[in-house]
């Protein structure tokens, strides 16, 4: 039945991987936070820097461990767009060679890429903006 199916999926949680995913990801945020609170860094600025390392820290392997930890912890906020932008080219390259360094990050990332842009645009549709002035 329906609640049986709902209480083995509630029974199933691993509290413990709640608790890991939120802590990574909000130490992300808070990190986040910092750099806007204590530097002169705007936010345009720190989402590229955010991305930036996440691609650094993959390539390099050291965000693989934190992914590992915290799976959505590390993989929703931005430092995980350049981890999936890195993976796709690593597994681009592995299977397509060099043209892979092109086209890798982009098929790792697209359906991504896409909702952000569909959403967004439909959010502008309904949405009644007005310019800061």
């Amino acid at each position: 039945s329906q609640y049986e199916e709902r209480t083995r999926f509630i029974m199933e949680i691993d509290i413990f991987e709640m608790i890991r995913v939120f802590a990574v990801g909000g130490a992300i945020c808070i990190i986040g936070q910092l750099l806007l609170d204590f530097t002169n860094l705007n936010a345009p600025k720190i989402l590229v820097l955010f991305v930036a390392a996440g691609a650094i820290l993959t390539a390099v392997g050291l965000y693989d461990p934190i992914v590992e930890f915290a799976s959505n912890g590390a993989t929703v906020p931005l430092p995980g767009f350049g981890y999936s932008l890195v993976k796709g080219v690593m597994k681009g390259i592995e299977s397509d060679g060099w043209i892979g360094l092109f086209t890798g990050g982009i098929k790792n990332t697209a359906a991504g890429i896409t909702a952000a842009v569909v959403f967004g645009y439909l959010v502008a549709v309904v949405s009644d903006t007005k310019s800061k002035r």
